[in-house]
């Protein structure tokens, strides 16, 4: 197939090579897409064998245990291959316990409108096994740094589910961590409806607001931009890290990171080339993200309408106040246009059409910056010096409770989010095509009017 397409790009390349760039761009097109398809094939989805047998696998935890409502998952890398492990959820197994498992490998399941063998394969995990016999062996046979992060992390959580009671401590730990785990099914419903479940997790767009609301927010601070971004650079990475680096969370982060020295340049609307090509480095690296990545998929177009969007809804909220102290316009201009570009995708995997999502994105996303940060104070003071702490409370406290109150009024308005069921990827494509078309006209129109304006 990869050389099938090669001769293909070449016949389209090779006549015009030297007449039109037009045309070499094309054929540099089919060339990219014969090298995605080659990859492609070469990463697909093979396990090893169709599961099923009684085995018994030697290996350590590698990744943080994630707490589920009945279950707790363990990644266990073994010298054959690396294994999802669902045990007893008050099971105390920890990142860099050495275990000996013993129960029946299986494929993951799959289900009709979510390929989980897909989301798995991504990450290397081929087979599953359920609630099996399993014998601690060593302790403390992972990395000391992120063993030492980890143990950070839960005292950081400690000291949030110490002085806050749920819901704000669900909505602490969700804005700080990523963390769904002292939330109830009632609450995710209800960030489902209200459309801002993407405050309470580690999601590609998430990660990408965050990058672009911190440096605007420390430039609104009075630091120099050059400053800001050194900053943003710094707290984004030590919150990928506090979180467990998961594969994800890196990847938007890197293209966090592209999108806030960009923004420190000056020069966002040339930002695209480079996000591009880390996109296509990711890919070439592991093609299955394009598909079975959600997170991906979210943080690339939140970050492409950011460069492009952003600016005219700049224009566009020209009654909204910029004062340097609160960048109101700035923040829901760059939250708007992410959730613009985003909507498509979010409905074609979810199902779910929030109505009243973006009124209630607009009284909850231009806070979160400065309320993840003092979560962060607040939580910090808790584990190095109690007084601080105690002070902070009630702010901390009310910016929490506010949250809360915002998604439980809106999520019991009548006709808050409708259902779509069946959305072909047709109109996925159709949608973006639209888009981008309406993006690319108002851009252009934006720089004659500019042209045309006298200096």
């Amino acid at each position: 197939m990869f050389w099938l397409g090669f001769l293909i790009s070449g016949f389209f390349l090779l006549p015009f090579f030297f007449f039109r760039k037009r045309a070499l761009a094309l054929g540099l097109c089919f060339i990219f897409f014969a090298i995605g398809l080659w990859r492609y094939g070469e990463t697909a989805i093979k396990p090893a064998n169709d599961g099923g047998n009684p085995s018994v696998v030697f290996g350590t935890v590698v990744r943080e245990p994630i707490l589920k409502e009945n279950s707790k998952q363990l990644v266990v890398r073994a010298k054959e291959e690396t294994v999802l492990v669902i045990s007893d959820r008050y099971s105390q197994y920890q990142y860099g316990d050495k275990l000996k498992i013993s129960g029946e490998l299986k494929l993951p399941p799959e289900f009709e409108g979510f390929n989980y063998r897909g989301y798995f394969a991504k990450e290397g995990i081929y087979h599953l096994v359920s609630y099996p016999k399993i014998e601690l062996l060593e302790k403390g046979k992972g990395n000391a740094v992120v063993t030492a992060l980890f143990s950070f992390k839960d005292r950081f959580r400690g000291v949030i589910q110490k002085y806050l009671s749920p819901p704000q401590s669900g909505f602490a730990e969700a804005l700080t961590l990523g963390d769904e785990i002292d939330f109830s099914n009632v609450w995710k419903e209800k960030l489902n409806i209200t459309g801002t479940r993407h405050i309470a997790a580690v999601s590609g767009m998430n990660i990408t607001i965050i990058a672009f609301l911190i440096t605007s927010f420390l430039i609104s601070l009075g630091f120099w931009r050059s400053h800001s971004f050194y900053l943003s650079v710094f707290l984004l990475s030590l919150y990928i890290l506090m979180i467990g680096a998961p594969s994800s969370a890196v990847r938007a982060g890197l293209m966090g990171v592209l999108l806030m020295a960009s923004q420190n340049m000056g020069r966002l609307s040339s930002a695209g080339a480079a996000i591009v090509f880390a996109a296509g480095f990711m890919l070439f690296s592991n093609p299955l993200l394009l598909k079975f990545d959600v997170g991906f998929q979210l943080s690339f177009l939140a970050i492409i309408g950011i460069i492009y969007l952003q600016p005219i809804l700049f224009d566009c909220l020209n009654k909204i106040p910029n004062p340097k102290f609160f960048p109101a316009r700035t923040t829901l201009s760059a939250t708007f246009a992410a959730q613009i570009f985003v909507f498509p995708i979010l409905i074609y995997n979810f199902g779910t059409i929030s109505l009243i999502s973006p009124l209630a994105n607009l009284l909850i996303v231009p806070f979160l910056a400065p309320i993840t940060i003092l979560i962060f104070l607040f939580s910090l003071s808790g584990m190095i010096f109690f007084p601080l702490a105690f002070l902070l409370l009630p702010p901390a406290w009310l910016s929490v409770s506010y949250i809360a109150f915002v998604v439980d009024l809106f999520s019991r308005f009548p006709l808050a989010s409708l259902s779509v069921v069946g959305v072909h990827w047709i109109w996925i494509l159709i949608s973006y095509l639209m888009l981008g078309t309406a993006v690319f006209s108002l851009n252009e129109r934006k720089k004659r009017a500019n042209f045309l304006q006298p200096s």
